[in-house]
């Protein structure tokens, strides 16, 4: 049976593209609170069902795929290729939209050279002329130097002209580098893609009582709320368990839970996640840095968006990714009959090898985590978090070995499992691990 949230998705979906929506025309149309059209309407915008534009409101478009645009300014271009800046400081903080490497004649450059590009080039003056006056910035490799007259054209232009002593081949791959960390940084999902703002969230004040609780709880379908005192700070929180057998007239400051377990914008959904599974929390306040209430972010809130983050593809690899890609499950023998155990492959790439040849020891625990996690959502369709893993390596792995890592569940409770994981080459015993994971809900 669908939920209120899916079937909220459902018609958002069915909507003609432009029409405009609202928290409270959906909240009538279908029969449901408006906090849960709020959260329904941020999810459809997480993946791409409507946009939310300045002044003119929250509007259906056609779903594609979320664009990748990376902005880096020309400011933090000089910190990563740890350069001086020569002229035209007006423009560091204007956005690098792509590079360029001057290593052609003038004429065949021309075509490239587009305005907001950087021009990485050596000792080359008129290239650098050619770049400025079409609205390009400049960035000198090998530590040479450039004449004033270029240095004044920057500052008259209000494009920056760098410096770097590196190489024009490394400047090219630390950009790139950071480029791409940027995007794996995007890629990551913040409470502040999916929390509930102030103006949408209810609480209840130190002066507040067990019957305006009840009132409040009663208006709103809700059981918990964050409790603040006179400067919206969060002193507590209250729920349905608090207020038992309690008068009405009991003021909350007295009920309340104390010091709840707080999360900031700035937090990782993951790591909010991993807090309130282990801690049985169904709601977070979220909080400014002098703990001001800024909104609310909820159990529900965090699964949708992990299983939001799970559908979507990976446009930066990181080294999980890049682990996560090598290992291969097992399910037939040689013969094509299905065995009672599968298991997974690995090959041991020359990227995952220390300087001696032998595969890093962060590498092997992450394709021991990636085993494990991967074995709890194949037999109890449970994901799981990595929470302690006991590695023992018994002989040196080396590159371009194959292993074979066969993964066995020991105990499996509400909210824990624990898993061991042996690594063979060639029907022999290399490693062998114990991993304990905390286990999420079923999805």
């Amino acid at each position: 049976m669908a939920t209120k949230h899916d079937l909220i998705l459902a018609h958002i979906e069915g909507l003609p593209v432009g029409e405009r929506i609202s928290v409270r025309g959906i909240a009538k149309a279908l029969s449901v609170s408006e906090g849960t059209a709020y959260r329904a309407i941020k999810d459809a915008e997480n993946i791409g069902l409507v946009s939310m534009i300045q002044r003119v409101g929250t509007i259906r478009i056609e779903r594609k795929l979320k664009k990748h645009i990376e902005k880096l300014t020309f400011g933090e271009v000089v910190q990563i290729i740890e350069g001086d800046v020569l002229g035209g400081k007006a423009g560091l903080d204007k956005v690098l939209n792509r590079f360029v490497i001057g290593a052609m004649k003038e004429e065949a450059m021309e075509r490239y050279i587009t305005p907001g590009s950087l021009m990485i080039v050596g000792n080359r003056e008129e290239v650098h002329r050619l770049a400025l006056e079409d609205g390009a910035a400049v960035l000198i490799t090998g530590g040479f130097d450039t004449s004033e007259e270029i240095c004044r054209l920057a500052d008259d232009v209000e494009m920056p002209i760098l410096r770097t002593t590196y190489d024009t081949f490394t400047v090219a791959t630390m950009i790139n580098r950071a480029l791409s960390d940027q995007l794996i940084k995007k890629d990551i999902l913040l409470v502040s893609d999916i929390y509930m703002p102030l103006d949408k969230t209810q609480y209840l004040t130190v002066h507040d009582t067990v019957k305006d609780y009840k009132h409040l709880a009663e208006e709103t379908g809700h059981s918990r709320f964050p409790v603040v005192n006179k400067n919206m700070r969060v002193v507590g929180i209250v729920t349905a368990k608090d207020i038992l057998e309690k008068a009405d007239t009991q003021l909350i400051e007295r009920v309340m839970t104390k010091e709840p377990s707080m999360v900031k914008k700035e937090m990782s959904v993951a790591s909010v996640s991993h807090q309130m599974i282990w801690d049985g929390l169904e709601v977070m306040p979220v909080v400014a840095d002098d703990l001001s209430l800024l909104g609310l972010v909820t159990r529900q809130d965090v699964m949708k968006a992990m299983q939001l983050v799970q559908r979507q593809t990976q446009v930066a690899d990181t080294i999980s990714d890049q682990i996560s890609a090598e290992m291969q499950i097992v399910e037939q023998d040689m013969e094509g009959k299905k065995l009672d155990t599968p298991y997974f492959k690995f090959m041991v790439s020359p990227q995952m090898v220390n300087e001696v040849g032998t595969i890093s020891f962060g590498v092997l625990s992450e394709v021991v985590g990636n085993a494990a996690k991967r074995t709890m959502l194949l037999n109890q369709r449970r994901n799981s978090w990595i929470e302690q893993v006991n590695l023992h390596y018994f002989r040196l792995i080396q590159l371009e070995s194959e292993l074979a890592i066969y993964p066995r569940i020991l105990e499996l409770g509400r909210r824990s499992a624990k898993l061991d994981i042996e690594i063979y080459i060639e029907n022999t015993l290399i490693a062998k691990a114990i991993v304990v994971s905390q286990v999420l809900e079923r999805p």
